[in-house]
């Protein structure tokens, strides 16, 4: 009797610890570390905070609202003008610089914090609208994360493990997870009987996301429209989004630091440099081609899936800035890319046949697996480059140094002539330059500001043209990575990294 017993003891524990170490737990469990360790990696990011791209012109736009939180003029140059940086968030960060005190740099630390927090929930309730595993949400981000290319690629709104790593202080990563919550939130409205008050709050939110990031603005509304078709909305349901369009419109129409409608007329600047987001898919994208697989059986499955719905949106949008030249539409290709690499983490979690769950597990882990071993220079950001192994260490970016070594002569407000990557940075320290370091489309001179700049800096150019320049923009500094300038009248002060020398102007 009591070996028996022993014996079904035995036995019971021995069937707990067989279900204890399922498939499923394991890799529910593999998922969780992995996507936790990408996360600390990404908050180490954060405290380090490397510069590189855009984070001057967003520094720069944190200390005029700091300043002058109601009149705070263009953020590179010194002219009254608007600017569609002066988004709700920003003005919420130059809020808290002025009330705190605190630096502009550890504010937008304090603000990559919050974006990577609300991106990280975002993906957790959207996801939570589409599946019920427990594994999804830690797929979903790993592949939102990794699913991209074999090459690295860097750009705002795309977030990749080494675009975010570098982004994620800028205002395209709290729209993002802004658009996250959108999304859940909408979804959550379309399938019930939600009163006006939602309504009208989806609406203000969405207004918010367009002022924030336009680009991303784009994508939100690409997968708004999506959640609504699949809803498959009767005409009980319209009024609610009408209500929810409206109350949007009237927010963006009366945001008073810059016009929003009249965005729509500044692509024709923009599309040069947007032209690279068309070159070379493959390399930089290929691995989400996993995903569009993954959505096939979705369509046949549902023709309103609204993931399918949100694809086809943002392809039709890329597609059609490709055709027409419109290569600034580029910018919506999170559209297509981010729920292609949605279904793909949620058919890894899918039921059906077991060899087709464990194929798809297979080819799903391999593609993680190298997409993030492409990205894998993002270690760089936190580890010491010489630490890396070699094979990985090639794949470091090096960020900039920064032009905090001009700040002991430089004060707020002064003109500085710069050109190039110091004219994308001197801004954040609170100087102003001759010709923005960005387009600017609100700049009714900017053309004749890069001009005068490229005269200024240009070889053979006389004294006397460069000094009727500083009279005519107020020029007090000059920032020379050239050499030209070597031997002027100009009086040297002060020597930066990679050969920079700032000279005062007499």
């Amino acid at each position: 009797m009591t070996v028996r017993f022993s014996s079904s003891v035995v036995s019971g524990r021995t069937g707990a610890r067989r279900a204890a170490v399922h498939p499923a737990a394991v890799g529910r469990t593999i998922a969780r570390v992995v996507a936790g360790l990408v996360l600390v990696l990404l908050v180490l990011v954060v405290v380090r905070l490397p510069w590189v791209g855009d984070l001057g012109i967003h520094a720069a736009t944190v200390q005029r609202l700091r300043h002058s939180p109601l009149d705070p003029g263009n953020p590179l140059v010194d002219a009254d003008t608007p600017s569609p940086y002066y988004s709700p968030w920003m003005l919420l960060l130059g809020g808290v610089a002025r009330v705190t005190g605190l630096g502009v740099f550890v504010v937008l630390r304090l603000a990559a914090a919050a974006g990577l927090a609300l991106l990280v929930t975002g993906v957790w309730r959207y996801v939570r609208t589409l599946s019920a595993q427990r594994a999804a949400p830690a797929l979903a981000l790993l592949s939102l994360l990794l699913l991209w290319g074999t090459t690295p690629f860097l750009w705002s709104g795309f977030p990749g493990l080494n675009s975010l790593a570098l982004t994620v202080a800028y205002p395209s990563t709290f729209t993002l997870g802004l658009a996250f919550h959108f999304w859940a939130w909408l979804t959550a409205a379309s399938r019930g009987a939600a009163g006006w008050g939602t309504w009208l709050g989806l609406g203000v939110l969405w207004a918010v996301i367009l002022l924030c990031h336009q680009f991303s603005g784009v994508v939100a509304s690409a997968g708004a429209v999506a959640t609504v078709v699949a809803a498959r909305p009767g005409r009980a349901m319209w009024p609610g989004p009408a209500v929810a369009l409206s109350a949007g419109a009237v927010v963006l129409w009366v945001w008073p630091y810059y016009d929003f409608f009249a965005l729509f007329g500044a692509g024709e600047g923009l599309e040069p440099v947007h032209r690279v987001l068309y070159a070379r898919p493959v390399a930089r994208y290929g691995l989400v081609l996993l995903g569009v697989a993954a959505l096939v059986p979705r369509w046949l499955r549902d023709r309103r899936d609204p993931l399918v719905v949100f694809f086809v949106l943002g392809t039709l949008i890329v597609s059609a800035g490709w055709l027409t030249g419109h290569y600034s539409w580029g910018r919506a290709l999170p559209a297509a890319l981010v729920p292609a690499q949605l279904a793909a983490a949620l058919a890894a979690g899918r039921a059906g046949r077991r060899w087709v769950r464990a194929g798809w597990a297979v080819l799903f882990t391999g593609a993680l697996v190298l997409g993030g071993w492409a990205q894998a220079g993002t270690l760089g950001y936190v580890v010491p480059r010489g630490a890396l192994p070699e094979v990985v260490a090639d794949r470091y970016r090096s960020p900039w140094t920064g032009y905090h070594w001009i700040t002991p002569w430089v004060r707020y407000g002064d003109v500085v002539m710069a050109e190039g990557r110091a004219a994308r940075q001197v801004p954040a320290y609170g100087g102003y330059t001759v010709a923005p370091g960005y387009p600017d489309f609100f700049l009714p001179d900017e053309g004749r500001r890069v001009a005068a700049t490229r005269a200024y800096f240009a070889e053979g150019t006389s004294e006397a043209v460069r000094r009727g320049v500083e009279r005519e923009y107020g020029v007090r500094w000059v920032v020379d990575r050239s050499g030209v300038l070597a031997g002027t009248a100009l009086r040297a002060v002060a020597r930066g990294p990679e050969g920079a020398v700032l000279y005062a102007v007499p």
